[in-house]
């Protein structure tokens, strides 16, 4: 790519003529997609990730591009100091990454730790991908070590097959601080289930709180979904009209309260009423009329209600909220993880982890272990 082209890539929202999947492409200057990121963009839409997903990894892949054209360097040739040059070249505000002009260390990063190493993930898994297709790359990217060296008493499983083989890692990790996931008090979910003006916005949010599945599984809800006997609900990978996916693979049922059925029961009745559509969330005021609810018509519902309780949340507290309210009260983490649609339970802990040390104190303290104490210390 040449130094002229390099700052004018841009990221490409496209639709696909036959079965109007959603992708995401990267074009060149010359309004072309480039060719090795369109490669892999195209891989990730045929095993089925999710738009988001492709656009994040599309934005990621268009800064190592942009990086690599001022440069003057073939993507192919790269070594591993110069994604340590990219790393610095992303923590540089945006006017000043030509290099031209020094930046002084107490400049803010531009981009955070997490930030970074998500992009050097994409830029990972993109080499990858070239690699099992024939691209020659050496060793970029990736240090080998050999499993289980000298040092460490862990083993992995079928150690004795892998013993001495190497294994890939990524070389370059900037070390950040895990975020704590936010969550919603009580009161502040009984805020927002107040503030809705309409019982279908009361039920989407209260379908959040009782079942912590994730705003893309809510807005794909069909009726055959939720069983009112049964008090479950069925979360399935499925293609919807409105773009709304469930990132899990496998469909799980989730048991939900009688209250919930109810509420689900009165939105029938009292504002969704013949109106002939399968999905559960749909278009009762706004135009499409009988459409299923869409991403931006939730986005501009939460803009409106922050606006309306003074409470800054986004959908997705929501599912943070309910799996602490489960771990919480004593639910095992393996059923939480499965209540989640977490492909490993390891994810769950990882994300969760925080709370066995909270909680562990808040049962100290009951107990009376810093109170009643027999020795002074």
């Amino acid at each position: 790519m040449l130094n002229s082209q390099a700052n004018d890539l841009t990221v490409q929202r496209v639709l696909s003529p036959v079965d109007g999947v959603e992708s995401w492409t990267v074009l060149g200057g010359d309004g072309a997609p480039v060719a090795p990121i369109e490669r892999y963009l195209a891989y990730l839409t045929q095993i089925e990730r999710s738009p988001n997903t492709v656009k994040a990894y599309a934005h990621d892949l268009k800064d190592w591009f942009v990086f690599l054209g001022a440069q003057t360097m073939d993507w192919r040739e790269v070594r591993l100091e110069d994604v340590a040059e990219f790393v610095a070249w992303l923590r540089r505000p945006p006017q000043l990454r030509d290099g031209t002009v020094l930046v002084l260390p107490s400049v803010e990063h531009h981009c955070t730790g997490s930030t970074v190493n998500r992009k050097l993930s994409a830029v990972s898994a993109f080499y990858q991908h070239a690699a099992r297709h024939g691209v020659d790359l050496g060793e970029l990217l990736r240090t080998w070590q050999s499993v289980g060296g000298r040092g460490s008493g862990w083993k992995p499983f079928l150690h004795h097959i892998s013993k001495g083989t190497p294994n890939p890692r990524r070389a370059v990790v900037l070390s950040t601080q895990r975020k704590l996931p936010r969550v919603l008090a009580a009161a502040e979910a009984q805020t927002i289930l107040d503030g809705c003006d309409h019982l279908r916005d009361r039920f989407l949010f209260a379908v959040l709180f009782d079942t912590g599945m994730r705003i893309g599984e809510a807005l794909g809800l069909r009726h055959e979904d939720i069983a009112a006997a049964e008090s479950q609900i069925t979360v399935r990978s499925r293609v919807n009209d409105n773009g709304a996916r469930s990132k899990s693979r496998s469909q799980r049922t989730i048991p939900v309260s009688a209250e919930l059925v109810r509420l689900y029961a009165d939105y029938l009745h009292l504002e969704y009423g013949d109106l002939d559509s399968d999905y559960v969330f749909v278009n009762l005021w706004g135009r499409p009329h009988g459409r299923p609810l869409t991403y931006t018509a939730v986005h501009d519902l939460v803009k409106r209600l922050r606006r309306r309780t003074g409470i800054d949340f986004d959908p997705h507290w929501y599912r943070h909220t309910a799996a602490t309210r489960m771990l919480r009260d004593g639910v095992p983490i393996e059923v939480v993880s499965k209540l989640l649609g977490h492909a490993d339970i390891t994810t769950t802990a990882a994300v969760y982890g925080h709370l066995s040390a909270e909680d562990a104190r808040k049962a100290l303290e009951a107990a009376g272990w810093f109170t009643d104490r027999e020795v002074r210390l």
